[in-house]
């Protein structure tokens, strides 16, 4: 195996932004690659992506910056990809050269719209790539905070053990911290349902529920978390690790949530589609309300907090009617 691997990032956005400043803490040159090329063109000229986390400044000898997705792979041992799920699709349509032998790491916390897989199942079914290649990179860590130096915490999870502790090994720094796991399914599922859970807690906020409401709210989050992936897939897992609870209660509190801001808005009665305008970020939550939603159809958790989600963003129903009925179903 490599001893020293080469590591490519794929997105534009503030994660992709973030990771790619953790690894230039130690790699000589990575890749990075997003479609935008007057980003590129800034990046290249003024040393900072112009879009997000702009207070980040790089040492542009360690990037091959590109708008080619393929120069990116064939560059790379490990490819991160850090676009919105909603993307990902379109952005694999351009990729022509193999990835074949190539390791594989998810840093989406979210669902694929067209599959309604989550991002490893999706190259594994599709692509047919070993889940031993395929990873993923989460936890409770802000792109905002990862800017600012603030210490933070990664859980990398692989079928191969060797392959998380390189990804690992490769993005510490001092700050930040990294543990391994083997709940490659368990914790991508959980990114993706934490986010379902930060819309509710956005939505509690902007009815005007208080914190009283809100500890309830996380605390029935956390147990309904733990019930749809042990039916998605049952193993020996601490659900209150911070790969699960910690990235669950960062994303519901933080002012830094996306997620959080979405459903604050439809709580004072913004519609679905105004609040996708006004916002210049992806809300992942919102198509993984309906995933989630649809695959439970099969697996049958009780689920009524992401039930109350997915009526409010995807049925049209009130949110005030909605959550005074949900109030009923939390302990």
């Amino acid at each position: 195996m490599n001893s020293n691997p080469k590591f490519a990032v794929i997105g534009g956005g503030g994660w992709a932004t973030a990771i790619a400043k953790i690894l230039c803490e130690y790699q000589p040159k990575i890749a990075w690659y997003m479609r935008n090329i007057n980003a590129i063109d800034h990046i290249k000229t003024e040393k900072h992506n112009p879009n997000y986390l702009s207070s980040v400044e790089f040492d542009t000898n360690k990037l091959l910056l590109t708008n080619d997705i393929n120069e990116a792979i064939e560059f790379a041992d490990y490819i991160i990809m850090a676009v919105p799920s909603a993307f990902l699709s379109s952005e694999l349509e351009r990729v022509t050269t193999t990835l074949k032998d190539k390791i594989i790491f998810s840093a989406i916390k979210g669902i694929v719209p067209e599959t309604s897989l989550i991002v490893g199942e999706h190259f594994h079914q599709k692509y047919k790539i070993s889940y031993d290649n395929i990873g993923v990179i989460t936890g409770p860590c802000h792109a905002e905070e990862v800017a600012l130096e603030r210490l933070s915490y990664l859980t990398i999870a692989c079928g191969d053990a060797q392959n998380a502790r390189i990804m690992a090994k490769n993005l510490r720094c001092n700050y930040i911290k990294a543990i391994t796991s083997d709940d490659i399914i368990g914790t991508e599922y959980a990114a993706m349902l934490k986010n379902i859970y930060a819309i509710a807690a956005g939505i509690a906020h902007g009815l005007g529920y208080g914190d009283n409401f809100q500890s309830v709210l996380m605390s029935n989050s956390i147990r309904e978390m733990k019930k749809f992936i042990r039916k998605v897939h049952k193993m020996k897992r601490n659900i209150n690790n911070s790969a699960y609870l910690g990235d669950l209660l960062v994303t519901g509190y933080s002012v830094f949530s996306r997620n959080r801001m979405f459903g604050n808005m439809i709580g004072k009665g913004y519609t679905v589609k105004s609040a996708q305008m006004e916002m210049s970020m992806i809300a992942e939550g919102y198509y993984a309300a309906k995933s989630a939603y649809m695959l439970n159809l099969e697996y049958k958790a009780t689920t009524p907090i992401i039930d109350a989600v997915y009526q409010i963003l995807y049925e049209g129903k009130d949110a005030k009617k909605v959550f005074a009925k949900l109030t009923d179903k939390l302990n």
